[in-house]
């Protein structure tokens, strides 16, 4: 479907020095080009001496003449720095414009006259100010050797009058720090720290509160870490200050960012990745921040790292928040009405007409003077690169603070801290901590050879350290450890080994006695055995006997057995009888007895009768007549049976 666009104009913007340089006739036809230089120094001049005039103007005399030399001071390094310093493929950050220059003048205007009280002071401040803006953008220890040196030029030839020598002496200048934390943390004071001892002291207390308040850090404030906390406090401390960290992973550059947002009384915030966040998700987390930050009037430290890009689009929404602070498209209609109606009171009471433009306005200012990004990146690989040329916010509209190596100082500080806990001599502790810095120096020595001979790149990071020095102390526990449980063995064996022996030498001294004793006993036995011996034959003869005997015996047993089972046989035969004879013998009565007894010639069945009575009764009746051996006199039974009837 064919569109008609009418009374529609397009204005484009190019940067002569970065991104594509190829532009297609056919569409630059259309426009009518016009190339804008750098400004003229008169034209810088005029415009930086009318804010630093009307700022200073409340300052000393003395201070105040000093701001047309350091107006042309700046000018001059940032000509040097510029021709100095050339962007290559490598340094593709190299760039200086403008807006640093504007930097290191709004730098110098936050000065009060309560910290700058001398001119030195003044021109510390501006010293401080050029080596943040251009000193810590440089990669290396020697570029930024060589701009100290066209610094140092220029304080020779225009402020001759004052000592700042120091503050550019090799290898290791005097620290130049300025801080909004001097005076304390509550009171926004720009001044000098005279000493880093009393920076140290601030920090520590910073970090004491910090770790009350949330997570636990174990940080190690040494002076480059304590730096660093300072040039990220400054950068966040500004409007639409945002600071982009450079260096690889481990240097700490989360962890002092969130203690620098602490110290500036700024929230940090992150956001969530996981596998499904996507770019709704990126502009409900920006809308919150906005609405945080422009409408409850919070300061928030938006903490971005590049592990949080799953999608090279949310650079888009980040590289609009750095450069205007104004995302397209972020709000719908309602919610921008919603945003305007909430500020609305806030406008009218800085005296503001309050329409939909100025309380949307008003509302990016406040946006811009409380939202700051910290974007902590790495230089390996291309996608730094990559990401500043498609996006040019990242570089532009950030300052940098680059993270090297840790310095050796700051190695062993920091192996100090953690081998503290360590239990160890006081002659062997100086060299163990002087051994871990040795030997991470060492090994970044090799990783340069390897990448000068093989061209590959390893790097060693601060968290290496850390892990290194954690390895050592795991390590040391566990040598620790099986020593004492190998010397609590020994122990125990030495202990056992005694015991032992003095049950051993007790054993010896019973043994000499119970070896007397033995002897004694042997001849005993040996006396004994030959009685024994004799009366063995004795016993062997009636042994001899006696399995005669036995034999007999078992004869005898056999025939017994035989008679036993003859009887028995005779005898379950008998007891019907007896059972019988008892029914009988129930049935008698005392006139039966009277009947038998008048009977003098009885019946051969009842005499025999009789006698067997006789006999059953012949031991235990006295009345019956037995012979010497107890036997039944038979000569005439009926008569003793009389007898016994007497008394039936």
């Amino acid at each position: 479907m064919l569109k008609d666009i009418k009374n529609t104009q397009f204005i484009g913007s190019m940067n002569p020095t970065a991104g594509s340089f190829f532009v297609d006739p056919r569409l630059q036809r259309w426009f009518w080009i016009c190339a804008i230089q750098f400004p003229d120094p008169s034209s810088l001049n005029t415009i930086y001496s009318t804010f630093l005039n009307k700022h200073f103007s409340k300052f000393k005399g003395t201070i105040n003449e000093l701001i047309s030399p350091v107006i042309k001071g700046a000018l001059q390094l940032h000509t040097d720095v510029t021709m100095a310093f050339r962007k290559t493929a490598i340094n593709f950050h190299y760039e200086f414009n403008v807006r640093h220059l504007t930097n290191i003048f709004q730098g110098l205007l936050v000065a009060k006259a309560e910290a700058i009280k001398e001119p030195d002071l003044l021109i510390k401040l501006w010293v401080h100010e050029s080596e943040r803006i251009y000193g810590d953008r440089l990669v290396s220890q020697e570029d930024l050797n060589k701009y100290r040196e066209l610094a140092s030029e220029i304080c020779k030839k225009s402020f001759s009058k004052f000592n700042l020598t120091k503050y550019f002496a090799k290898p290791t200048p005097e620290p130049l720090t300025f801080a909004y934390f001097v005076a304390g943390f509550d009171e926004k004071l720009y001044d000098q720290f005279p000493k880093m001892d009393d920076l140290a002291l601030k920090l520590r207390d910073a970090l004491r509160d910090y770790n009350e308040m949330n997570a636990q850090m174990d940080l190690v404030l040494f002076d480059d870490a304590m730096k660093h906390v300072c040039k990220i406090t400054r950068i966040i401390s500004a409007d639409q200050g945002h600071a982009l960290l450079v260096g690889v992973g481990g240097s700490g550059k989360q962890s002092l960012s969130k203690l620098s947002a602490f110290i500036c009384q700024c929230k940090p915030e992150s956001i969530v990745i996981s596998s499904s966040y996507g770019i709704n998700d990126l502009k409900a987390n920006l809308q919150t921040y906005y609405q945080r930050t422009g409408v409850k009037d919070e300061g928030i430290m938006f903490l971005f790292t590049e592990g949080q890009i799953t999608n090279e689009r949310f650079l888009v929404f980040i590289n609009d928040l750095l450069s205007s602070g104004e995302i397209a498209d972020l709000f719908p209609a309602e919610d921008v009405e919603q945003i305007v109606n909430n500020v609305r009171s806030a406008v009218k009471g800085e005296g503001i007409v309050d329409n939909k433009d100025n309380c949307w306005k008003y509302f990016i200012d406040r946006v811009k003077k409380n939202l700051h990004m910290t974007l902590c990146f790495s230089p390996v690989g291309d996608a730094f690169r990559n990401r500043a040329r498609k996006f040019p916010a990242l570089i532009n509209c950030t300052v940098i603070d680059w993270f090297t190596q840790w310095p050796e100082d700051a190695l062993l500080s920091v192996a100090a801290k953690f081998l503290d806990e360590v239990e160890m001599s006081d002659t062997l502790r100086p060299s163990v901590e002087r051994f871990m810095p040795y030997s991470f120096k060492t090994v970044n020595a090799l990783c340069d050879l390897v990448k000068t001979k093989e061209r590959r790149y390893i790097y060693t990071t601060p968290k290496s350290f850390l892990e290194l020095i954690k390895l050592f102390k795991s390590m040391l526990g566990k040598k620790k450890n099986a020593l004492v449980e190998a010397k609590e063995r020994y122990e125990v064996g030495v202990v056992k080994l005694n015991e032992t022996q003095e049950i051993v030498s007790k054993l010896e001294e019973d043994l000499k006695i119970s070896s007397v004793e033995v002897e004694k006993i042997k001849i005993e036995a040996d006396a004994q055995a030959t009685i024994v011996g004799a009366e063995k034959e004795k016993v062997d003869a009636q042994a001899a006997i006696a399995n005669v005997e036995s034999e007999k015996c078992a004869i005898i047993a056999k025939n017994v057995n035989e008679k036993m089972q003859s009887v028995q046989k005779d005898l379950d035969a008998a007891l019907p009888l007896v059972a019988k004879a008892e029914a009988a013998l129930a049935g008698l009565k005392v006139k039966d007895f009277q009947t038998l007894k008048a009977l003098q010639n009885p019946p051969g069945d009842i005499s025999k009768t009789f006698t067997c009575v006789l006999h059953l009764m012949a031991t235990i009746h006295p009345d019956v007549q037995v012979d010497k051996k107890g036997r039944l006199n038979a000569e005439n039974p009926w008569k003793n049976a009389l007898k016994l009837m007497a008394n039936p």
